[in-house]
């Protein structure tokens, strides 16, 4: 009999027991399925309880109270050493909706892609979302996929949804791998598990690299399956409670970074150890993914195909372009003279030198002025190295140039 071992990952969800029985209402074959629970909870959740399933042989709750929680990928791991030959095994979150046989719907998927070659097919994306409080109203009909978005200043991979072709009649050749709903082989759970010292950014972008490495083919599916809720409005995150969280995110930037070699980043021989059974696989290399997905870590350089998300794999003969895409955060304390015309905005590299200029005119600034919050963020992109840090400095009619601001990157 052909099993999934679900993986779940909670921290204090309302959306949990609704996602639960969802799932189980809208299987073919419930009695096939294993559900291991991370229940992150806390005692003033009083609607947070799993005791409905307390007798059911097909759980596994793992009871975590919040504050000893760790995060996510901690969270994931816990789950994953609960896993017990089962035939596969979906990750999914703790907020999601299905359609009716999404069991049968997976395992045929993966069935046909190994019947093409595929060994070891993976079915994952940014499925669409739907709105628990207008369900079934505002759920998205089109099957989505992922496309790359930016590095963030720490060296992590950043992507964003797209919406899938409605001609598409297979699974969809996929360059990223997503969190929130992963189907492949259960062995997965074994060959490419969570590293625990992981939090939250870094996690997609290594699985996604360590699954291709062991010999994973990833997939978007070419069919709505779920639906995911991507607000998290009205909900506890573990960095709502954890007054370190930032430490143990900067931790998992600083492994994603050695792991894949960002910037240049190697680990140290005292650290390698530390990956022993989170690392990269054997089957293919880490330059095999890059020529695959057209993304090269040590410089962050992609390609045109990877920009415009032309269907991996990419050219041999592709040309790796170095770019920048960075999220400046302002506030409105730079900005105190009324007639200020401008400000420059300079991207410079640790001499000082000018990598790239893109200035803030007053018809981008104004509207952010307007509105009542102190803080705001733009967008700035361009096709260059990374900088070393960047520049604001206002000028004013009156007074001309105002105080210079230099920031990190």
């Amino acid at each position: 009999m052909e099993t999934i071992f679900i993986q779940i990952a909670s921290y204090r969800d309302p959306e949990l027991i609704p996602t639960i029985d969802n799932l189980l209402k809208n299987a073919d074959y419930p009695d096939r399925l294993v559900l291991c629970i991370a229940h992150q909870y806390s005692e003033d959740d009083k609607w947070d309880s799993l005791e409905k399933y307390a007798d059911d042989s097909r759980f596994i709750i793992i009871e975590i109270p919040h504050e000893e929680s760790l995060g996510a990928c901690w969270a994931r791991n816990q789950i994953q050493q609960h896993y017990n030959n089962e035939t596969y095994t979906l990750q999914l979150d703790s907020h999601h909706r299905f359609v009716k046989g999404w069991d049968t719907m997976c395992i045929s998927m993966l069935k046909k892609l190994q019947i093409k070659g595929h060994k070891k097919p993976l079915l994952t994306s940014y499925i669409p979302s739907y709105n628990p409080s207008n369900d079934p109203q505002d759920r998205h009909r089109k099957p989505w996929g992922m496309s790359f978005d930016r590095f963030t200043p720490e060296g992590v991979v950043f992507f964003m949804p797209y919406h899938m072709e409605a001609y598409v009649n297979e699974p969809v050749k996929a360059r990223f791998y997503s969190a929130h709903f992963a189907f492949t082989l259960g062995i997965f759970c074994k060959e490419v598990p969570h590293d625990p010292l992981f939090y939250f950014h870094g996690e997609e972008i290594t699985i996604g690299v360590r699954a291709f490495t062991w010999g994973y083919d990833l997939f978007h599916p070419h069919k709505v399956i779920a639906w995911h809720e991507y607000t998290r409005e009205g909900r506890k995150k573990h960095w709502d409670d954890d007054q370190n969280w930032g430490m143990k995110n900067e931790r998992a930037h600083s492994r994603t970074r050695q792991l894949l070699g960002v910037d240049g980043d190697v680990c140290s021989p005292c650290n390698k150890k530390s990956f022993e059974g989170f690392n990269i696989g054997t089957d293919r290399s880490i330059k095999d993914y890059e020529k695959y997905a057209g993304i090269r870590f040590k410089d962050r350089a992609i390609t045109d195909d990877c920009i415009k998300n032309v269907m991996p794999p990419g050219k041999t003969d592709a040309v790796f372009n170095a770019k920048f895409k960075h999220t400046i955060d302002l506030s409105k304390d730079y900005f105190i003279e009324k007639d200020i015309e401008f400000a420059a905005l300079i991207f410079e590299d640790a001499k000082n030198n000018t990598i790239n200029r893109q200035d803030i005119t007053m018809d981008e600034l104004q509207p952010y002025l307007n509105q009542n919050n102190k803080n705001f963020t733009l967008m700035r992109e361009y096709d260059g190295v990374r900088p070393n840090h960047w520049v604001l400095w206002p000028f004013s009619k009156s007074k001309g140039w105002l105080e210079k601001r230099v920031f990190n990157v």
